[in-house]
């Protein structure tokens, strides 16, 4: 593989810094993103040791057209800013979680009277986060057993002493219930709710003996000064407290907080099961679904945790692991940060550890069997919806994958073509087409017609991919024929083909000069014009960009010395007027070569047009 010149420019620019890089495509989409101790050895090592790449990364080093990258203080930090731009981007060769969600999250606020309650959104502003949970049963299960607990505040109202002294709020029911003791009006001091926070924290973290000591002592003293409702209520607390304890399974001798975090695979696919045991006691069971593994464990193990504790204040002392990760200084490092504690990593071969690896590990396989028998039955169900269709237009088999064509134009300029794609009812966007109609010159869908749809099957023919199960043409009678007339060429008009013309809703097929006799409401001719619509829509914002381009490319062609070629350079690398006036003429002129005089001009002219 010949390395272009523009990256071995910039593999020579590289630092010996550590950061982060990024991997572009001709796109300018950002397909991969890493982190490294020192940028210039690793990023080159991707371009000098191409043998010993592996199938993933010599497939992705194909597609690398350019690079960038982020210099930070350490190793940790490199670590922390590469998985939180994986999670943003998404990038194409990166793990990824398959079922990317925002999981749910026990947030306690930054506030002198803080308020404790499920998220799914991650605020960086000093709030304290308890989680991920994957088993949202199990996370309200225990936001009950703390509201039983501790009489925190649900309102939502910001709490201060300015507040309270102004009186801007005023007691609830709960307060009247003894499910709140009054923060809003200042019957609770700061610092006994703050104790109580503290207390619930230790709960979360599984440390559930303090609070019931807490609470004995002071169920006994309202007890002896003969405050029985009190006393009452110490008693719930510690009720629902060995209640919640009870639900847990003992599964340890030890009291060390340890998480075992397990990964089963199978080529690409994986599932984790990160089983949290505090107290002795099973505290959760999560699991997390990545695609796109990587062939080596000890880089999918570091990409697990790095997603799994990236937002969470629940570190624990101890992980329990299968095998090594990769960079393991860096991620205890940067556990220990967040953790403000002491954190190892423990490989436990025999004894009690070892049995909960295994317990784990059965675990994660069994969910990835259940995964791949799911697999399994979705790829062999067919929609209702589909099955409605093949029987409306009497076809063989439900057609799963449907492709749709539609014509564009303004008046017979800028004539385009699009082609959408859906299979098994849902549109496939990475598959849509667009197509510059190229043979003809004036205003003629059907000829139009004929030419995108011979383009797009002689492509499939000779790449023998898989065809479409039916072909979806927006028109009548004539854009039909002129369709079916290019797969005859082609000797592809086996495949079912059908018009939906827009005015009455009718659908024609070959060989019957009549439409076919479909409910109006039936949900199969819903489905083909859900498919149309979207057709019609994609060749519509085709053309008109295409438009804007030539209305901009004729303005700007009257700054002298910019010619067609310049112009071309200009619309690829900027989305017109509005963001040229965003650039200065130093920006426009590296990205384009275009000389800064002309670039002064061009974004005078630029000024002028959004006025």
């Amino acid at each position: 593989m010949i390395i272009p010149e523009n990256i071995k420019n910039k593999l020579n620019q590289l630092p010996k810094d550590p950061g982060v890089y990024h991997f572009y495509n001709d796109q300018k989409n950002i397909i991969y993103i890493g982190k490294a101790k020192n940028l210039k050895n690793r990023v080159k090592s991707y371009f000098q040791n191409k043998n010993s790449l592996s199938p993933k990364n010599a497939t992705m080093l194909k597609h690398i057209k350019n690079i960038d990258w982020i210099i930070v203080r350490n190793e940790v930090e490199a670590l922390m800013t590469e998985a939180n731009l994986i999670k943003m981007h998404h990038p194409k060769y990166n793990i990824d979680l398959r079922d990317d969600k925002s999981y749910p999250f026990i947030r306690i606020t930054n506030e002198p009277y803080p308020q404790v309650f499920l998220t799914r959104s991650i605020i960086k502003d000093g709030s304290k986060y308890f989680g991920p949970f994957t088993d949202v049963r199990h996370l309200r299960r225990t936001l009950k057993a703390l509201r039983k607990a501790f009489p925190i505040r649900s309102c939502n109202y910001f709490i201060d002493s300015t507040v309270i002294k102004e009186k801007k709020i005023s007691i609830c029911l709960d307060y009247h219930i003894k499910k709140c003791e009054g923060p809003c009006e200042g019957l609770v001091t700061q610092e006994k709710y703050s104790d109580m926070v503290t207390r619930i924290e230790d709960f979360m973290k599984g440390k559930t003996k303090p609070t019931e000591d807490h609470i004995k002592k002071l169920m006994a003293t309202a007890s002896d000064s003969q405050n029985y409702e009190e006393a009452t209520i110490y008693r719930d607390q510690l009720e629902s407290i060995f209640e919640f304890k009870k639900k847990q399974s003992l599964v340890a001798t030890d009291f060390i907080e340890r998480d075992v975090l397990v990964l089963s695979k199978e080529e690409d696919f994986g599932v984790a099961v990160i089983l949290r045991i505090r107290n002795g006691r099973i505290f959760s069971r999560d699991k997390l679904s990545f695609k796109k593994l990587d062939s080596d464990d000890g880089l999918n193990i570091r990409t697990i945790i790095t997603r799994f504790y990236l937002d969470s204040d629940f570190i624990p002392r101890e992980l329990s692991l299968q095998v090594k990760p990769q960079n393991e200084k860096g991620l205890l490092e940067w556990l220990r940060q967040k953790r403000k504690g002491a954190v190892r990593f423990i490989y436990p071969q025999k004894g009690e550890k070892a049995k909960e690896i295994r317990i784990t590990l059965q675990n994660a396989k069994l969910l990835l069997g259940e995964w791949k028998l799911n697999k399994e039955k979705r790829k062999d169900q067919v929609p209702k919806i589909l099955d409605q269709l093949k029987e409306d237009l009497n076809l063989t088999v439900p057609p799963r994958r449907i492709e749709a064509f539609d014509i564009s134009h303004l008046g017979g300029t800028n004539t385009v073509a699009s082609m959408v794609c859906f299979v098994d009812g849902i549109p496939k966007k990475k598959e849509y087409r667009k197509y510059n109609i190229k043979s003809v010159q004036n205003i003629d869908d059907f000829a139009s017609i004929k030419e995108v749809v011979y383009r797009r099957y002689k492509r499939l023919k000779k790449e023998k991919v898989k065809l479409p199960d039916l072909i979806l043409i927006d028109g009548g009678k004539g854009q039909l024929s002129m369709a079916l007339s290019a797969l005859k060429e082609l000797r592809f008009d086996y495949i079912p083909i059908i018009g939906l013309a827009k005015r009455l809703e009718e659908v024609f097929i070959p060989g019957n000069s009549d439409p076919q006799s479909i409910h109006k409401q039936s949900p199969g001719l819903i489905l083909l014009r859900r498919i149309r619509d979207e057709a019609h829509r994609f060749a519509i914002s085709f053309q008109r960009s295409k438009r804007k381009k030539t209305v901009l490319s004729s303005v700007f062609s009257n700054i002298p010395g910019l010619g067609t070629k310049r112009i071309k350079i200009l619309m690829n690398e900027f989305n017109g007027p509005k963001d040229l006036v965003s650039k200065n003429e130093k920006t426009i002129n590296k990205k384009t070569g275009i000389p800064i005089k002309i670039c002064l001009e061009i974004i005078k002219l630029s000024k002028e047009i959004l006025k």
